[in-house]
């Protein structure tokens, strides 16, 4: 099973549609084959779900994400475990163990013209899409 999880300074990123880079994992029978690090280039939501696709993704790891990202990944057959938080080795760590699950809260809610906006548990802070 190969995933993705949304990262910067070895932390979950908290906003899928503004991820710096993935940090991609290949975990078979609860073992790490692979990791390495995807720069998602300033990518936005439609071209993140496409970058993570052609690298061959089965499941998206992050923190908040919205509705429209949220049905992109479901037409492109990645799996999602939104709401995740925290430093990614421990996430990782859930993975491979089969312990880390979706939080429906780890949505991203907001109006684009809008500065400031609550992305489930987290304040995204000040950006424009």
């Amino acid at each position: 099973m190969k995933y993705a999880i949304t990262y910067e300074n070895h932390m979950v990123f908290q906003h899928f549609g503004k991820c710096p880079a993935f940090l991609l994992v290949d975990i078979e029978d609860g073992i790490i084959v692979k990791k390495e690090l995807l720069s998602a280039n300033g990518s936005g939501h439609g071209a993140l779900v496409t970058l993570i696709q052609e690298a061959g993704v089965d499941v998206l790891v992050c923190g908040g994400i919205g509705q429209g990202a949220r049905d992109a990944l479901a037409k492109a057959h990645i799996a999602l475990i939104g709401g995740a938080s925290g430093n990614v080795d421990e996430i990782v760590e859930q993975l491979k163990k089969g312990t880390l699950q979706d939080d429906p809260n780890g949505k991203c809610n907001h109006h684009h013209e809008e500065g400031n906006h609550d992305c489930g548990n987290h304040d995204c802070g000040s950006h424009t899409h």
